[in-house]
């Protein structure tokens, strides 16, 4: 009886059974760690990616606040004074001074007369004045209006580019848009650190070193803390 002829018997190169092609296909528990691990990739590179600019400023700042008595600031002052309108000052004086709240009109004249905004300042009533504080970053500023006699004084200090950049890192005097970015920007490092703790997890064993180097900047820290803060 004459052999079955077919192509495969021909290009047994071709040939590809049931188990070969079991053998070749990666295990489902391999699949799932490979895409598990690109997530964690994806989320890492992008979140250091969002951070980037505010873990080069936050770690500068660092240096410049732990380093703040050598770092010598030169602070620059300017004083003003003028007189308040006989309208406006008349205005002030019938104004209900229980209230924190500064009256428009003279926020209208502040920004006209020396560009300084009053919108969002809070007033301090006396029986002879109405004192207007307006921190800011890098430096310092008041405004300061006699209620008999209608003298404004405003003085604003400026200590220099590294201070305002210290203020940024402590959040000081810098408005609600900044704190919530400050507070966006450390769930950004969370997440850019605890994706890379994840990713050293998953190449810990082809990299002996990896956990040694972990606990070293563990224990390092943890030390000094114990052992020379008190």
């Amino acid at each position: 009886m004459a052999p079955k002829f077919s192509f495969r018997s021909l290009c047994p190169s071709v040939r590809r059974t049931d188990a070969d092609a079991a053998v070749s296909r990666p295990p489902a528990e391999a699949l799932r760690r490979a895409r598990s691990l690109k997530l964690l990739l994806k989320l890492h590179w992008i979140s250091s990616a969002v951070c980037l600019l505010g873990m080069l400023l936050f770690s500068f700042t660092g240096i410049t606040l732990n380093h703040a008595a050598q770092i010598e600031a030169k602070p620059v002052t300017q004083h003003r004074t003028a007189m308040l309108p006989a309208e406006l000052l008349q205005r002030l004086q019938q104004d209900e001074q229980s209230s924190t709240t500064v009256p428009p009109e003279l926020a209208a004249w502040a920004a006209s007369t020396w560009h300084v905004g009053l919108d969002d300042a809070a007033g301090e009533w006396s029986a002879d004045e109405l004192y207007i504080p307006l921190p800011r970053p890098g430096g310092d500023a008041w405004l300061r209006v006699g209620l008999v006699d209608g003298d404004v004084e405003y003085e604003r200090t400026d200590r220099g580019w590294i201070s305002w950049l210290n203020d940024l890192h402590k959040g000081r005097h810098t408005g609600t848009a900044w704190s919530w970015f400050i507070d966006l920007f450390a769930v950004g490092c969370l997440l850019f650190s605890l994706t890379g703790l994840l990713i050293l997890k998953a190449h810990a064993a082809q990299r002996l070193s990896t956990w040694p180097l972990v606990g070293l900047g563990v224990i390092v820290p943890v030390l000094i803390a114990l052992l020379f803060i008190h």
